[in-house]
């Protein structure tokens, strides 16, 4: 059963990037949150503070982590960007990847999904930069309305969304042996009747509420509470998330979940 490690006990050591002694600690072991907000929300209901479980989520917007310190102020898993589209790969996602795995951090990648391309060619280029690593959390489909793109503002139909997603995660859950989570925001998940989808697990963003006010009735793993987090070791406004159960859940679900 994993149980809350108190950091002064911690004194495994590895070597970071740069050469810096690093705390380290096993994948499953749970370790509290000490994180800040810039723009800290007054929570009314339910609280990120009460579950135990936190994570982040990095992309190329984020410097090099010191994730040894990360570790031990929290986090526990991290899901990585790593590839948009059918030809872009995150310049960051090596970086990320290697220091969340030295660290001792449950890391998964996941895969910003772009609507003017297919599914089919999406999910080849997310598994030809994704090597299949024993211990990896499930993949991620990352699906949300991109505004700013500069090159494709296209919005399909609801069941085409939804045909595509499934074509998607079908691909990679064959190769990876595991189902992908499916992340989505309050106006996409509405507007494409995302509650459709049968069989996914959602990580599903809410920053001004529970997801039980923004997702009626939808059932969730992961909830990404706020934007502009403060985590030791990491530079600026990072994405900070919460598992939805115990750590002795935790510790069931990446059991069942990781990738062998």
């Amino acid at each position: 059963m994993p149980r809350l490690r108190v950091l002064a006990l911690l004194s495994a050591l590895v070597l970071s990037a740069c050469g810096a002694p690093q705390l380290s600690v096993p994948v499953g072991d749970v370790t509290a949150a000490n994180f800040g907000d810039r723009k800290p929300f007054d929570w009314p209901g339910q609280s990120p503070d009460r579950y135990a479980v936190h994570g982040i989520d990095v992309a190329r917007f984020q410097q090099p982590l010191n994730w040894g310190e990360a570790r031990v102020s929290g986090v526990n898993f991290a899901f990585i960007k790593a590839t948009e589209g059918g030809d872009l790969l995150d310049p960051m996602f090596q970086n990320h990847w290697d220091g969340a795995g030295r660290a001792g951090v449950a890391r998964g990648a996941y895969h910003f999904y772009y609507f003017c391309t297919t599914p089919e060619k999406q999910a080849r280029w997310f598994i030809e930069n994704v090597p299949k690593a024993p211990g990896m959390l499930p993949p991620v489909l990352d699906l949300e309305w991109n505004p700013f793109s500069p090159t494709c503002t296209l919005r399909p139909p609801a069941d085409t969304v939804r045909r595509n997603a499934q074509t998607f995660l079908s691909i990679l859950r064959a190769h990876y042996g595991q189902q992908p989570v499916v992340y989505t925001t309050p106006e996409f998940y509405a507007q494409n009747d995302m509650g459709r989808l049968r069989g996914v697990e959602f990580w599903l963003r809410s920053t001004a509420a529970h997801p039980s006010e923004k997702y009626p009735d939808e059932r969730w793993t992961f909830w990404q509470y706020t934007s502009t987090g403060r985590v030791p070791g990491a530079a600026g406004d990072i994405d900070i998330n919460v598992y939805a159960g115990s750590p002795s859940s935790w510790d069931n679900w990446l059991s069942r979940r990781q990738v062998r």
